[in-house]
């Protein structure tokens, strides 16, 4: 059992019923980011920015479905990926249903192809001053979690 896992068992503050803002500010979210064009998605295209661009990335969205738990080198690059958040203070949560991401984001805008929603990325946009108040209290979730000691909280995503 890792200490991630322990982490997850540990029963959530009574009372809080935050997990359920949580999904849907991730969902307004991703709208707006994508609206923007503040939206990487993919594993390795974020790998790329994040090497190339750390300070721009100001939210990480890490998603698997079940079948996507036995994957190795999924596991690995979410490792990676999460440890480089920590690292630069930059807010991470996982969700558990890619088919609710796609839906949410969609197909890719240049080929029209389904893309690879296991890692997206929020960045900063071009606007000087932009906040979104969707982001900020994701930023929140995410801080009161920590508190919890759930570094990497899972999300569920509205209907």
């Amino acid at each position: 059992m890792t200490l991630e896992e322990i982490h997850r068992q540990q029963p959530m503050p009574a009372g809080h019923d935050w997990m359920q803002g949580a999904g849907t500010a991730l969902h307004e979210l991703l709208v707006s980011a994508q609206r923007r064009g503040c939206l990487t998605a993919g594993v390795y295209e974020s790998a790329k920015l994040m090497n190339v661009d750390p300070d721009n990335v100001a939210f990480c969205v890490l998603a698997a479905d079940q079948e996507d738990e036995g994957d190795i080198a999924l596991q690995i690059h979410f490792t990676l990926i999460q440890a480089f958040c920590c690292e630069n203070d930059i807010d991470i949560v996982r969700v558990n249903d890619v088919a609710k991401l796609a839906a949410i984001v969609g197909p890719s805008e240049d080929s029209g192809e389904p893309r690879d929603l296991h890692c997206i990325l929020i960045t900063n946009p071009n606007e000087e001053g932009w906040k979104d108040p969707a982001l900020e209290k994701l930023n929140l979730f995410c801080e009161e979690s920590r508190n919890v000691n759930d570094w990497v909280p899972a999300i569920t995503l509205p209907e």
